[in-house]
């Protein structure tokens, strides 16, 4: 009886650490719990995983990061509040959406243009993060020579520096036409390209993963919006 005692204390006690070591740091934690983040963000925490994703990306106070085609800008305030007064985030944008992104960035943000290969920051970054666009690279209408974004991305990133790249799955083995079809993407293309501009991947999450979608539909279908399967992958530039 003593030792069931024992054992069964051990195990809450082991239990309880490992929900202690789960928990995000605190610079994460705030970034998501921020005030002043709109209402309509936090609609969207339960299925984009904010907090998850930021620690995954490992986003540290501090860091110099960029934040490919930013959209609304949902991850690019947490990033902000996140690395902090003394860090730096530039959000890359399309070149036609930059005089209207400099007047509306705020605090520490700096936007920049999104230009293809020509894709350079004002200076080296520690993480670029980009949240469902990695298929766009392939869209037929932008014609990109996506080896030499890669390229433009891996000589942007300090050495050692980090990519994380969140996107649309699509089923295994799918032509690159569903970038256009369906706004998804192989996740073994993306590796597989990512890995050849001299990124070496590290690591990836599940935590919006979604077996429930059988990735044959539109992300914008309403029957799977917001809730389509996504991979999370982490890459390190050498060095």
């Amino acid at each position: 009886m003593k030792r069931s005692l024992l054992l069964a204390a051990c195990a809450a006690i082991s239990m309880a650490a490992a929900s202690v070591q789960a928990a995000p740091p605190a610079h994460v934690t705030a970034a998501v719990a921020n005030p002043d983040r709109p209402a309509a963000d936090r609609e969207r925490d339960d299925a984009r995983k904010p907090a998850e994703m930021l620690e995954f990306a490992g986003v540290k106070q501090g860091d110099v990061v960029v934040e490919l085609i930013p959209g609304g800008g949902y991850f690019t305030r947490m990033l902000s509040a996140a690395v902090g007064p003394t860090g730096k985030v530039f959000a890359a944008v399309p070149a036609a959406d930059l005089e209207k992104a400099k007047t509306e960035a705020k605090g520490n943000v700096t936007p920049v243009a999104m230009t293809g290969p020509a894709f350079k920051t004002p200076e080296p970054v520690d993480l670029m993060f980009t949240a469902q666009n990695y298929h766009d690279f392939h869209l037929k209408r932008f014609n990109l020579d996506v080896a030499a974004v890669n390229k433009a991305l891996f000589d942007t990133i300090k050495p050692g520096g980090t990519l994380v790249i969140i996107d649309h799955a699509a089923v295994d083995g799918a032509p690159l036409e569903v970038a256009d079809s369906l706004h998804r993407i192989d996740p073994a293309v993306v590796k597989r390209e990512v890995e050849a501009a001299g990124f070496k991947f590290v690591g990836e999450s599940n935590a919006v993963r979604n077996s429930a979608d059988d990735k044959t539909k539109l992300v914008f279908d309403p029957s799977i919006r917001g809730k389509t399967d996504q991979f999370v992958f982490k890459f390190k530039k050498p060095g």
